[in-house]
Parts: C-alpha cells; sequence; structure tokens
C-alpha cells in the first residue's frame, strides 16, 4: 500500500533531508513508533484472548527496551500485563536484535569476514558497536541448522553424484593440520542441483568413504547411477559395496585441470585443445589412439607427465566413452562443481586456518547455502541427456 504524499509532506516538514537516513534519524523513529505500535497491537490481542478464555488480566504499564537495529540501537517501550503472560512475537522477550539484523551478521560471515571484520563494518557503516561475543553467537547458532542440513532425508534416485574435495587448515590438539573437505553435489531427474552432504577428515580411504555411502543409503538414498570423482582413494570399493550399479567415472574437469598444472601458461591453451581430442574421441580404443598420438606429439614430448597421468586413471576414464555426447558434456561441462569449489576455496584463503572443525563446517556451510540459492535452471543439455538416461538406464532413471 502506497504511503500519501500528505503523510510523507507532514513527516519531512522541517527536517534536513540528509538526516533522514542517518542515525536517530526519520528512519529510526518511524522504527520506533511502528515497533511499539505493532507491540501494543499485539498485547491487545492477547488480552481479547485472555478474556475470551475467562482469565483475569490487563494492561500493566510498559518496560524500556533497547534493540539494535540494522542503523542504530533504539529504545522503545514494550507493554507488560499484569500476569506476565505476554510473549510479543515482533521482538520476542529477550531478543535484543530486531529482524533482520542476525541475517546480516550471518551474511557478512558467509562472505568469509571474520567476526573482527564484521565488527568493524558495523561501526564503520552503521556506527553500531557490537560486540565479539555477540557476533559468534549469532554465527553458532547457524550449527544447529547444519546438524538438521546434514541429516535431512534425500531423494531415492540421483542420476549424477559429482564428489570432490579441497584442502582446509584447522587447528587440532595445538597444532593447525591440513584436513580434507569433502562435499558431495547431486543432479536430480530434473536436471536441478542439491549439495547431499559435507565433511571433513584428516584422511580419506575405503572405511571413510563406506561410512558416507552407508550414510546416504540412511538418508533414503537408494541408487546413484554415475558417481563422478577424481582419483579418491577408496571409493570405487566403497560405493559398489553399497551401490553395485552405479557407474564410477573418474572426473574430466579435473584430469584436465592437473594435466594443465604441467604445461607452462602460454602453452595451455594449446595444449588443452590436442587433449581435447582424447576425450571427444567417439569410444575408448579411439581415444586411446588419441592419447597415444598426444604423447609423440611435440606436446607431449615437452610435457610427457600428462600423458602418464591420463594412463594411470585410464580404467576410470574408459566408461566416459560408452555415453553419448549429451551425458558426456554434463560430465565434463561441470561449471557447477566448478564454481562451488571457487567459492569454497575464496572463503578459506580469507580464513587462512580455523579454530574447530565446526567453525570450518560452518562457514562451509553457508558459503554452499549461499551459492545453492543461486541456482534456478538445470543446464542446458539437461534435457537431451535426460532422455539418454532414460534409455541407458532404463527402469533406474524412471525411479529418479
Amino acid at each position: 500500500m502506497a504511503i500519501k504524499k500528505d503523510t510523507l509532506d507532514q513527516l519531512l516538514s522541517g527536517r534536513d533531508p540528509k538526516e533522514v537516513f542517518s542515525k536517530d534519524g526519520l528512519f529510526d523513529e518511524l522504527k520506533k513508533a511502528l515497533a511499539e505500535r505493532v507491540l501494543i497491537a499485539e498485547l491487545d490481542d492477547h488480552l481479547d484472548g485472555e478474556a475470551a478464555a475467562g482469565k483475569y488480566n490487563h494492561r500493566n504499564g510498559y518496560s524500556k527496551k533497547t534493540v539494535l537495529t540494522e542503523t542504530s540501537r533504539i529504545d522503545i517501550k514494550v507493554p507488560r500485563d499484569r500476569e506476565g503472560s505476554f510473549d510479543p512475537k515482533l521482538i520476542a522477550r529477550y531478543q535484543r536484535r530486531f529482524p533482520g539484523f542476525d541475517e546480516k551478521i550471518v551474511s557478512m560471515y558467509a562472505r568469509g569476514m571474520t567476526v573482527r571484520e564484521i565488527q568493524g563494518h558495523l561501526i564503520e557503516l552503521y556506527g553500531l558497536e557490537v560486540s565479539p561475543d555477540l557476533i559468534s553467537t549469532v554465527t553458532d547458532a547457524v550449527l544447529e541448522t547444519v546438524s538438521e542440513w546434514q541429516n535431512r532425508p534425500l531423494e531415492a534416485t540421483y542420476p549424477l553424484v559429482f564428489f570432490d574435495a579441497l584442502r582446509v587448515k584447522i587447528r587440532d590438539e595445538g597444532l593447525v593440520r591440513n584436513k580434507a573437505v569433502y562435499v558431495a553435489l547431486g543432479v536430480m531427474a530434473d536436471g536441478t542441483k542439491d549439495i547431499l552432504g559435507l565433511w571433513i577428515e584428516t584422511s580419506e580411504g575405503a572405511k571413510f568413504w563406506l561410512r558416507v555411502m552407508n550414510e546416504l543409503k540412511n538418508r533414503g538414498v537408494e541408487d546413484i547411477l554415475i558417481a563422478v570423482v577424481d582419483g579418491l582413494k577408496g571409493f570405487p570399493e566403497a560405493i559398489t559395496a553399497v551401490f553395485p550399479q552405479t557407474v564410477v567415472q573418474t572426473c574430466i574437469v579435473h584430469l584436465i585441470r592437473n594435466s594443465m598444472d604441467f604445461a607452462s601458461w602460454k602453452d595451455r591453451k594449446a595444449v588443452a585443445a590436442e587433449l581435447k581430442k582424447v576425450y571427444r574421441a567417439k569410444d575408448a580404443d579411439a581415444g586411446k589412439e588419441a592419447l597415444e598420438a598426444f604423447d609423440a606429439s611435440p606436446w607431449g614430448r615437452k610435457y610427457h607427465s600428462i600423458a602418464q597421468a591420463w594412463r594411470r586413471n585410464w580404467e576410470q576414464v574408459i566408461p566416459f566413452f560408452a555415453f553419448p555426447e549429451a551425458v558426456r558434456r554434463i560430465i565434463y561441462t561441470t561449471n557447477a562443481i566448478e564454481s562451488l569449489n571457487a567459492k569454497l576455496r575464496r572463503a578459506v584463503r580469507t580464513r587462512g586456518h580455523f579454530p574447530t572443525d565446526e567453525a570450518a563446517m560452518k562457514l562451509l556451510y553457508l558459503v554452499l547455502r549461499q551459492v545453492a540459492g543461486e541456482w534456478k535452471m538445470p543446464p542446458r543439455e539437461w534435457c537431451e541427456a535426460k532422455n539418454q538416461f532414460a534409455i541407458m538406464f532404463e527402469g533406474r532413471f524412471a525411479k529418479a
């Protein structure tokens, strides 16, 4: 509903326009007035309900309360009732922050800002002093949400699941250790993406991956058609023990990226063009011939380690050639997992290291939540790939 012009003229009369949105300006006065009006209306409704229930209760004056808003502190009058049974919904009994304030802090934290940086940001922009303990309390409240998210039910079938890892420095028993953070990104039957889970471990192996696979199964996953991984130790044995029909495929994007690490910057474009002949070959035999041709070429002789890296992973590359072109593009055009990893690494680099596993999990979850909120549409290749999945996996894809 639009505010009438006469009302605005009356509010702005005699005021300096520059001070309207400043601390203690008109904007804060309106917040205070509206908050108090809503609280009075809430109490009226509460007393009406008490009277209808045959209870004798009435007003009992006001109590003062200082509330933190996004721009300043405001002092409001909270109406009281005689019996003390009134608990406001707008600003709860023990709440000290105006609705929306916590979300601002969490948003800044998710963007990689430290507690001290958030504190300085609030002082600089809003002139608002907030203690580091309060900011920590707000962000720590996310941990309960993380636990619920990590244990939520999942879909029965996922056509594609990408498993990836990144290294994070975490303080453990007085020492800063490198720990691996594993992320599972699932693609559902309609092409939309979902982050299935997040795990922190000091080392990987068949036992760890068996625990992860059983966790996914206990949360409702019955089948994974294709699992795309990057040389994770013990993974093939673990996933086939729980999901025996799953095709394990080496991530072509990671293999290409690892190959580029061997090449100098000025040669990477040309080397990448030559490697395209390998993973775009019509079948495994043609791919092997293209790899041998690359190894014998000037680029292969200059960067012999690239061909060796592909040969070491060739058994997990072979399944890729059995897929039609549409499915191949979905597997090697993994913009989602690459974008996800880039944002996670950016947040990790900003922090340097984390004091605990929980602190790392908290930040990474918030980054993942922020990224997932930006996912709107399935990839353009999905429509064609979906039809191919339906033919290749028959009844299994129909359950997705």
